[in-house]
């Protein structure tokens, strides 16, 4: 039997899971990380928290299996993308908060960029929108606003990463500063063509070159963890960012297959193959991975609400106790009597990218009650990922023959059929829904000899259910017109 070991560290928790070569979990651990927004638009966690969650987890879930160190046989390592960190090359210890993803501090400086016409420039080199959202921005805040970084960053003692970067330091104790591709493919610094980082634009954006981490491929093998960490030293063999790691553990190797993660906000990524397809309809273009020495592709769509839709219906209007109860109250009535939600509370992402829009529910009347209000706010996160797949579909020539799900909405059938039938095509969710830490475990065992090609890991994938789209074409027209018109409500360009 070969172990596994996936490092899964996420924007709310670090965890841990052992999957044996058929993609069973053996043991897992989980620990939440705290969240800091010190000012309107600022989100920050702290490093070293990070790094001490994860090693815990790390330790928890070797103990929960029973196994020694020493029966795994590599590590995959999967984490939050965009996240930046800053931290001493001599010491080890980080010198300003970790900013997340979610941060929008570098707002003006994207700004200036795009008053500058440089949207164009940065799509065809990096395959990005210009946005606080990527790691840039973050970077060179950092280098502006902190006492002295930048002259440390010129003299070489400063290094720069994603969460990949600086979990890699801490396991091989500063050995390897490296960032893995699709992670570098987030932080709009690099070629996404050449997978180097861009020239052009580090001197652009007055970034010194000294900070930066050596790119490095998907199934690389970066070392062994660092003697006395873990009892054994373990071979780190396979990264992966997040979204990606979660296309790679639902087996989408084929050029025209699709993942939908539904978590907090949406991750829809679609495999483009070898060719970087860069998007007329406002997407996004990222690298899929880096292994067996090709470069693999995807369009990815982001939308931000999402389970985060179901937690207000929880936490903000009281009408849920827990999660889990959404698709009982939903199902009571057998539609939402009209009612259209936009859950636009944090402005709409892809294919819209409006900020300043808010979120709008309409079409409400004196029968309307909880129900309805419950099925409307599940409606819209499909209705959301609709509009992400039309945008997919503009952009490239092959149509979509199915969508495979995870996370943790995809659990609920009511969503996954609605889904299915405004998509018009079948969702598919698999029997294990920890797509994103398998994504990392398989790779690292691609490259460890476990698996020896892809068809290996692909027979892991096994279906739990198919949702057929019943609906008829009239029904699904009146559906997505009702949402066209109240997402123009709530758009703040009227």
């Amino acid at each position: 039997m070969s172990y596994l070991l996936a490092l899964d560290q996420g924007t709310t928790s670090s965890r841990a899971i052992i999957f044996d070569e058929c993609g069973h979990i053996h043991a897992s651990a989980q620990r939440e990380i705290q969240i800091q927004t010190p000012h309107s638009g600022w989100v920050e966690q702290d490093a070293l928290e990070i790094w001490s969650t994860q090693i815990a987890v790390v330790q928890q879930a070797l103990a929960n299996a029973n196994i020694l160190a020493k029966d795994i046989k590599a590590i995959g390592l999967t984490n939050q993308r965009e996240t930046t960190v800053v931290w001493d090359k001599r010491t080890g210890k980080p010198l300003a908060p970790a900013i997340i993803w979610q941060d929008r501090r570098a707002t003006d400086w994207c700004n200036q960029l795009i008053q500058n016409n440089l949207q164009d420039k940065i799509q065809q080199l990096t395959g990005l929108r210009i946005d606080p959202y990527f790691s840039a921005g973050k970077l060179v805040w950092l280098l502006d606003h902190i006492d002295g970084l930048r002259a440390l960053a010129q003299q070489g003692h400063i290094a720069f990463g994603t969460v990949d970067s600086w979990l890699i330091w801490n396991l091989t104790q500063g050995a390897e500063h490296v960032i893995e591709a699709t992670n570098a493919s987030r932080t709009m610094l690099m070629n996404l063509k050449t997978q180097q980082w861009d020239e052009e634009l580090l001197a652009l954006f007055d970034i010194p070159r000294a900070v930066l981490p050596k790119i490095i491929a998907s199934d690389s093998y970066v070392a062994d963890t660092a003697t006395g960490l873990l009892g054994a030293d373990i071979p780190i063999t396979g990264i992966l960012g997040d979204q990606q790691s979660a296309l790679f553990g639902q087996s989408c190797f084929e050029v025209g297959t699709a993942k939908n993660t539904y978590g907090t906000g949406c991750f829809m990524l679609f495999n483009t193959g070898s060719d970087v397809q860069l998007s007329q309809n406002k997407l996004l273009s990222t690298l899929a991975w880096q292994a067996q020495e090709q470069a693999t592709y995807a369009l990815e769509g982001s939308v931000f609400m999402a389970g985060a839709v179901v937690q207000w219906l929880r936490d903000g209007l009281s009408i849920i106790q827990k999660s889990a109860d959404v698709e009982k109250l939903a199902c009571k009535v057998s539609n939402s009597d009209g009612v259209v939600l936009v859950p636009a509370f944090t402005g709409l992402g892809a294919p819209h990218w409006d900020s300043e829009a808010r979120a709008i529910m309409c079409g409400m009347s004196r029968g309307t009650n909880k129900a309805h209000i419950a099925r409307a706010a599940l409606e819209s996160i499909a209705f959301q990922v609709s509009d992400v797949l039309t945008a997919m579909q503009s952009d490239i020539t092959q149509p979509l023959k199915e969508l495979r799900v995870d996370g943790g909405a995809s659990q609920n059938d009511m969503l996954m059929q609605f889904q299915a039938d405004l998509l018009n095509v079948p969702v598919l969710r698999p029997k294990m829904l920890e797509s994103t830490a398998w994504g990392a475990a398989a790779m690292a065992g691609l490259k460890a000899g476990v698996f020896s090609n892809l068809d290996d890991i692909a027979q892991s994938w096994q279906l739990e259910r198919a949702f057929e789209p019943k609906m008829q074409d009239d029904e699904r027209q009146q559906h997505l017109d009702k949402w066209q018109t109240a997402l123009r409500r709530a758009r703040s360009d009227i």
